[in-house]
């Protein structure tokens, strides 16, 4: 992920505004997008800051609460696929997709293995 533009950066750009020069012509000299110059200018007048916004984060995961128990246990009742556990989701009136359910059973070190004849693999 990019970092945001320096402050000063941004403090230039406010004060070429302020002394009259178009968002275009800023953004030609200071080699960034008119819309970075126009954004900063709505976000200081609706905070009084130029300081940019914390980025990233940690995301909490989609699948956790009850719906995380009702996975763990069906898990362990049988075979499984991530589409078909998407699909038994949905029918609980869960909504989820493939990768939220992936990076659930990652998480939890749940899996289906197969083996060559078909079935599943002693967990030996």
């Amino acid at each position: 992920m990019t970092r945001p533009y320096s402050e000063d950066l941004r403090e230039r750009a406010v004060a070429r505004f302020e002394a009259g020069e178009t968002t275009r012509s800023i953004a030609a000299a200071l080699a960034i997008s008119p819309s970075c110059v126009s954004k900063w200018m709505k976000r200081r007048r609706e905070t009084g800051s130029l300081a940019p916004d914390r980025v990233g984060g940690h995301k909490k995961p989609k699948l956790r609460g009850e719906p995380a128990e009702w996975l763990r246990e069906r898990c362990r009742f049988g075979p499984f696929t991530t589409r078909g556990l998407v699909a038994e989701l949905a029918a609980r009136g869960i909504k989820s997709d493939r990768r939220a359910v992936w990076v659930f059973l990652h998480a939890e070190g749940l899996s289906f293995k197969k083996n060559r004849a078909g079935g599943r693999a002693d967990p030996a």
